[in-house]
């Protein structure tokens, strides 16, 4: 009866430990694997225990059950430990398979020395059973210290996972708690049956139908190994993997169909024995050793586009190398294309219609200008001649290699010239076309520089709702103060110096210039020679001073101009 008990609990465990192995996958915790090892062998020092004829054989058996008696309880820790995550620094694992190694050598002492055994001995009894005689000594006590002690720490953290681990399941929190209590149970309130029969081989079978039992339940609650396997094996992506020397690890079947290539790699020999991947992978990886941020690259195959995104090989938190994910984005660029494609016909579009907008924008203007300017007692092209001089001034200045101006500026200027008289609409026609020298008595001069602030309120009103808030500023500046002047003695609001804006600055020039060389009806043309020298003149008490060089750069460009037109 006993035989067979020891037998058959021995056999279980050793069927157990095969089942195991048949579901085995490399994500399942390292230390139930270890229990799932250590629990046969343990079984089989029992049964051979349980055979032993002699002193001997029953002192060598009784050491290969102390294997699990002292490796085994602590792979129960750990498999809690780990099942319920809770981490363990290194040193703390070292410290404790240290006391379960001494521990278990101390038991190596019996049947030389006293210290874990003082006696053991062999009997039979009335019926002819063996029955194994033991005086125990302080190492053994130290033994069962141990063996508490790893039943309590088990114990304080799966009552702690339950109160504190929400992410831990609570099926999993009872089962790992069964296998503990049935062998404390077993290890202390039911060593020997009739003092014949160890119940702790049953109670290591049992564990192991539980450990089964958190397997299985471990792949329903934990899928992120397996979907992973499935994504690396079968997925839409290709995996390629090299170590740091660049020297092929493996890839999937998925990266073999992109690179039909691979399956022709040696693993561990160097990826640039393949031509096309020493252009393709190797590359990669070089690129990404050089700076991590590249990281992400597109490539053309077989008429689709594939994102490579690369990244370490991590085992653990080491680095041991290169890892190419390789994606097909051909939907994703062809979608990218026809969105670029679209936004480029659309930006066209919204062009073409902005500029037709613009234009009208400026006909409106420029009719706004011309018909004012035909109330005026000119004889008229006054807006046209005064945006060429101010074009002749920007370009005298622009040839200066001093000069700064830049173009948004210039091209601003010159079409906000025409509007810079735009205030003269809302002068009286008694004054504004009054004729004759000297025309304006100081009552009806004082209302005609009132056309300057006007003009400057006009182009604010015009221009307020344009989203070119530049241009909208010189406009309104060359409307409100061309008629200022240097030394301060100017309208409407006597600016001085650099408190004028340069761009009324430069249109007072062109304006005044364009006065004196133009026929009006209540005066001749002035020559080209008498003009310059009242311009000159003004140089530094009603124009800027500064700009001088550039009229005089611009002063024959001016005469062939006002010379090939009718002024």
């Amino acid at each position: 009866m006993t035989e067979t008990y020891y037998t058959v609990t021995f056999l279980l465990s050793v069927f157990l430990t095969l089942v195991y192995c048949l579901i085995w996958h490399k994500h399942f915790d390292v230390h139930i694997t270890l229990i799932f090892m250590l629990i046969p062998i343990t079984n089989l020092g029992f049964l051979f225990q349980s055979e032993s004829e002699t002193l001997e054989e029953a002192i060598l058996s009784l050491k290969i059950t102390y294997i699990g008696g002292n490796y085994l309880i602590l792979m129960i820790l750990l498999t809690v430990f780990s099942m319920c995550k809770i981490k363990l620094k290194r040193w703390h694992r070292m410290a404790f398979f240290t006391v379960s190694t001494l521990c278990f050598m101390s038991s190596l002492t019996v049947g030389h020395s006293d210290l874990f055994y003082r006696a053991f001995s062999i009997m039979t009894d009335e019926n002819g059973r063996k029955i194994f005689m033991k005086e125990y000594g302080p190492l053994h006590t130290v033994n069962r210290i141990m063996i508490v002690s790893y039943f309590l720490i088990a114990v304080a953290a799966i009552v702690y996972s339950y109160f504190k681990k929400n992410q831990v399941s609570r099926t999993m929190i009872y089962l790992l708690f069964l296998p503990v209590i049935v062998s404390m149970v077993a290890f202390f309130g039911g060593r020997r049956v009739n003092h014949t029969i160890e119940l702790i081989p049953a109670a290591y079978v049992f564990a192991q139908f539980i450990y089964i039992a958190i397997i299985y339940k471990i792949n329903l609650y934990d899928i992120t190994d397996t979907v992973i396997d499935s994504m690396v094996q079968s997925g839409d992506t290709g995996f390629i993997t090299a170590d740091f020397k660049y020297n092929y690890l493996g890839s999937n079947e998925t990266a073999k169909s992109i690179f039909p290539e691979l399956s022709y790699l040696t693993v561990d020999k160097p990826v640039s024995r393949s031509g096309t991947m020493e252009n393709t992978a190797l590359m990669w990886f070089k690129d990404f050793a050089a700076d991590n941020s590249n990281n992400k690259v597109h490539f053309d195959r077989n008429g689709r586009t594939y994102l490579v995104a690369v990244n370490y090989l991590f085992d653990g938190r080491r680095k041991r190398g290169y890892q190419l994910s390789i994606s097909d984005d051909t939907k994703n660029q062809q979608y990218i294309k026809l969105l670029n494609s679209f936004n480029s016909e659309l930006k066209a579009e919204v062009e073409q219609k902005t500029k037709h907008i613009v234009e009208m924008h400026d006909n409106l203007v420029m009719s706004m200008a011309t018909m004012v300017e035909s109330r005026d007692n000119s004889t008229g092209g006054h807006i046209k001649r005064t945006s060429e001089g101010v074009r002749m001034l920007i370009d005298a200045m622009r040839s200066d290699g001093n000069c700064t101006l830049d173009d948004e500026f210039c091209k601003d200027l010159i079409k906000a010239a025409p509007m810079h008289d735009l205030g003269k609409i809302a002068v009286d026609d008694r004054i504004l076309r009054k004729p004759g020298p000297g025309r304006f008595e100081p009552a009806e001069f004082e209302e005609m520089k009132k056309h300057a602030a006007e003009g400057a309120r006009i182009v604010h009103e015009i221009l307020k709702g344009t989203d070119d808030f530049r241009f909208h500023i010189i406009a309104e500046n060359v409307a409100h103060y061309h008629h200022e002047r240097w030394d301060g003695s100017g309208y409407p609001d006597g600016l001085k110096g650099e408190e004028i804006p340069l761009e009324a600055r430069i249109m007072a020039i062109a304006d005044v210039y364009d006065a004196l060389v133009s026929k009006r009806v209540y005066k001749e043309s002035m020559s080209f020679e008498a003009a310059d020298r009242i311009i000159m003149e003004g140089m530094g008490s009603q124009f800027d001073k500064s700009l001088e060089p550039y009229y005089v750069a611009a002063r024959p460009h001016l005469e062939e101009y006002y010379s090939s037109i009718e002024h």
